[in-house]
């Protein structure tokens, strides 16, 4: 069967290469009962994937079941998926099959797979392993014949560096990966699933079908579709209801679409480096800021000393971790006069006076600290909040600082 063929049978919209691509990973595997992970944004069409899988294999007239991970609350989903005995837990009044003894011979779907709590990817790693599993309440282990295929729009890496998805189950599900492209990366399908769209909700609801001036069609598809082809396809039916005019152009359709979506960037930025323009400022505020501190507490470490009245004092723990880390910083490369400081055995012959740079570097930063932060107040247009966020500080250390060096 080719992929034009599937895209027929399965109702699939588009020609683009990244889609073509995805089809014929999926027709290769599925003779196979290879595991498999789909990946891709909220609204790509995930779920059509596991059933192309599932039809194109010889478990096709096996069961077939999606199951949604996410929407199963955690302390039910180990008897959804696994079974239970009856008395297992309040509430188990009679035993009941979970879905892989359900499924066995066939397909299971797990959506959303990285919502799964801990103690279950464990149990499902079993499963994929050794094709065993023990009900709820039950000693006795169980054997299925289970076909898994898997879905998740979570960075899955992402989730094992933060200690909420197994490194070894992600390996064991990701034995042939399709990725499913978002649909900004199928500008050329946008206006076809758009015209699809809008002919069937026409014929649904009896009325014209909706139709798109050239600068409304530009305006389609450089749009970001944060929620992909369910976002496109809601928009495609608001406008097919609410507009009594079926000519569509630039300045209808930009009513319905979110403002905060329409930027043309190539990646998405973190939410908090959004609309900053000072990533590399706020870091060189954060590192001054560090030294004048080391630079404070040096002094301080240095006149304690002197003040002891100690004729030879060795300097360890924070204290050498403290002279330590200033020594680094001075030798990576950042550039600032280092206080020449002279400490006599015989405390009685001299005092130790640091050099005048000390103090002028001190000032030199706190120019800087009261600049970065008067620029930061202007570009938000005195919005402190804002400019707190911005810098990286508290909206009451701002206050402080703005008080401090009487910042108008």
């Amino acid at each position: 069967m080719s992929n034009q063929d599937l895209k027929q049978r399965f109702g699939i919209i588009g020609n683009s290469p990244l889609l073509e691509h995805a089809i014929h990973t999926a027709r290769q595997v599925a003779p196979t009962d290879i595991t498999v992970l789909i990946t891709g944004e909220s609204g790509t069409g995930k779920e059509v994937f596991p059933q192309i899988i599932h039809q194109l294999s010889a478990r096709k007239h096996g069961p077939y079941i999606a199951v949604n991970c996410g929407a199963i609350p955690e302390g039910t989903i180990d008897s959804e998926l696994f079974g239970h005995e009856k008395g297992a837990f309040t509430g188990a009044h009679e035993s009941r099959k979970g879905y892989f003894e359900v499924v066995s011979g066939g397909t299971i779907f797990l959506d959303e797979v990285a919502e799964l709590p801990m103690l279950t990817q464990v149990r499902l790693l079993r499963v994929l392993e050794s094709g065993e599993f023990i009900k709820v309440g039950s000693s006795k282990v169980l054997k299925t014949d289970v076909r898994v295929v898997a879905a998740t729009n979570v960075n899955i890496p992402e989730a094992i560096r933060n200690g909420k998805f197994r490194e070894d189950l992600y390996y064991r599900l990701n034995t042939v990966p399709i990725q499913i492209p978002p649909l900004r990366q199928r500008k050329e399908d946008i206006h076809l699933l758009f015209r699809k769209f809008a002919g069937d909700f026409a014929e649904r609801y009896r009325m014209p079908s909706v139709m798109l001036q050239p600068d409304a069609q530009e305006l389609l598809i450089e749009y970001r579709w944060p929620g992909n082809v369910r976002q496109l396809k809601n928009v495609t039916e608001q406008l097919s209801i609410l507009e009594k005019s079926k000519n569509i152009d630039a300045d209808t359709l930009r009513k319905y679409l979110p403002e905060e979506s329409t930027t043309r960037l190539p990646v998405l930025v973190r939410d908090e480096q959004k609309g900053s323009e000072f990533t590399e400022r706020e870091i060189l505020y954060k590192v001054l800021f560090d030294m004048k501190k080391d630079l404070t507490d040096l002094k301080k470490l240095v006149l304690d000393v002197i003040g002891s009245g100690q004729q030879s004092t060795p300097i360890t723990g924070e204290h050498a971790q403290l002279i330590d880390k200033f020594s680094r910083e001075i030798n990576s490369g950042v550039t600032i006069s280092q206080p020449a400081i002279s400490i006599q055995t015989n405390p009685a012959a001299s005092r130790v006076q640091p050099h005048e740079e000390f103090e002028e570097e001190l000032l030199s930063l706190q120019e800087k600290e009261k600049e970065i932060i008067r620029k930061a107040i202007e570009k938000h247009r005195g919005k402190r909040k804002s400019a707190a966020q911005e810098l990286g500080i508290s909206e009451r250390t701002l206050y402080r600082k703005i008080k401090e060096y009487d910042i108008q």
